[in-house]
């Protein structure tokens, strides 16, 4: 490759977008745009999506989220020529590595307490913290074809923050698995270990996930908010504290007026007109 063929490439890689969006009704679908380097994490990627993240949660025409990606694989994890280009440093990169580590925990979490539901379609491959990404979301629906896995302990680097994600998605004994083995498991595997909703045949992931998004996008988007905010602050209680809680939930969501719209129009055998309040 010449010199100016590699200008060309990098003039054009600067020019594509890292994450793409696209609205369709009231579904907000981003799409991971790094598909030559199988939509690793990067500092830029990372806050793209941190960014759109923040500006959907803010926009009330959109309902619900899909995070699909374009290319091979869904998410390989962390950009590690990004990260390894930082050695170099005085610190030898260990404030570069916080601050990316950091960041992407927040961006992680930023998923959970979106006020709307996430939705990963996975159409590749899952790894590290690209497994940590479909963990974090909270549904996803996957290819037959795609593959899942914590394999930062064969290059020595212990899937530490992916752990979190996954551990709280399947049993102790799955996610320690695939941690200290870094091997893959199946789209099958992955569902029955609760990592994964449902699996559909290549390429009718996003379309699938599309669909899930709309059926909830047509419930009441205050009703909604209110569950995935109580049912991921429930997770962290003792059971005595997760009813307590779960009760003062349920009392207030009932003065809310789409509870007394919903109630009405069950009774009434009629569709009931949301109002998001």
């Amino acid at each position: 490759m010449n010199a100016q063929t590699s200008a060309a490439r990098a003039a054009r890689t600067l020019a594509t977008p890292v994450l793409q969006r696209e609205d369709v009704g009231a579904v907000a679908i981003l799409t991971l745009n790094r598909p030559e380097a199988r939509n690793s994490l990067s500092e830029a990627l990372i806050a793209a999506l941190t960014d759109a993240l923040a500006a959907i949660a803010a926009e009330g025409s959109v309902r619900a989220v899909v995070i699909a990606a374009n290319g091979p694989a869904f998410c390989a994890g962390h950009d590690l020529k990004e990260l390894t280009a930082r050695r170099g440093a005085p610190d030898r990169g260990r404030e570069y590595f916080r601050h990316v580590m950091d960041s992407c925990s927040a961006m992680m979490q930023a998923i959970v307490h979106l006020p709307k539901p996430v939705i990963a379609a996975v159409g590749g491959t899952a790894t590290a913290a690209g497994c940590q990404f479909v963990a974090s979301c909270d549904l996803a629906v996957a290819s037959n074809s795609a593959s899942f896995a914590t394999p930062g302990v064969d290059i020595g680097l212990f899937c530490s923050t992916p752990m979190v994600a996954l551990s709280r998605n399947v049993a102790p004994k799955h996610a320690m698995e695939m941690l200290l083995t870094g091997e893959a498991v199946s789209a099958e595997e992955a569902r029955r270990i609760g990592l994964i909703n449902r699996i559909v045949p290549a390429g009718r992931e996003r379309d699938e996930a599309l669909e899930l998004a709309r059926e909830i996008a047509a419930k009441s988007a205050l009703t909604v908010k209110i569950g995935k905010e109580a049912f991921y602050r429930q997770l962290e209680m003792n059971l005595a504290d997760a009813y307590a809680y779960a009760s003062k939930t349920m009392v207030e969501n009932m003065l809310a007026r789409d509870a007394e719209e919903g109630i009405g129009a069950f009774i009434e055998k009629r569709t009931p007109q949301w109002q998001d309040r």
